[in-house]
């Protein structure tokens, strides 16, 4: 069962008295869900002190092992930036070579800025 089905249940389920019996919640959420009194038949025999009980009963999640092919890389050991990263003014860093020459790209903020006035203007009225 997914989880959103689950969550619809322990919906049904609001107002019960608890601790209660599989027998009684199927009993309370025939009055409203038959569907959802069908799903609590399959759910353990036993009593349930919360509704997040029922609902992990009935949405189990599965539990996967971690394989041992994605372990993490080591570090480097240096700290991002280099030695700057500690400096508290440091030097500005170099612009790529491979970067655009309109940086930023003025002609997309100035599109940007006229969208947004005009949807201003619209929302205020005018």
């Amino acid at each position: 069962m997914d989880l959103q089905r689950s969550a619809e249940i322990q919906v049904v389920l609001e107002g019960i008295p608890l601790p209660a019996s599989r027998d009684q919640l199927v009993q309370y959420a025939a009055r409203f869900d038959e569907d959802a009194a069908r799903s609590l038949e399959t759910i353990p025999n036993r009593e349930y002190e919360h509704i997040d009980e029922v609902g992990g009963e009935l949405a189990a999640t599965k539990v996967v092992a971690a394989t041992g092919d994605k372990l993490p890389k080591p570090e480097s050991g240096k700290p991002p930036g280099g030695d700057d990263y500690l400096r508290p003014n440091p030097e500005p860093g170099a612009v790529r070579h491979d970067a655009p020459r309109d940086h930023p790209p003025q002609k997309p903020i100035e599109q940007a800025s006229k969208t947004q006035k005009r949807q201003k203007a619209e929302q205020e009225g005018g």
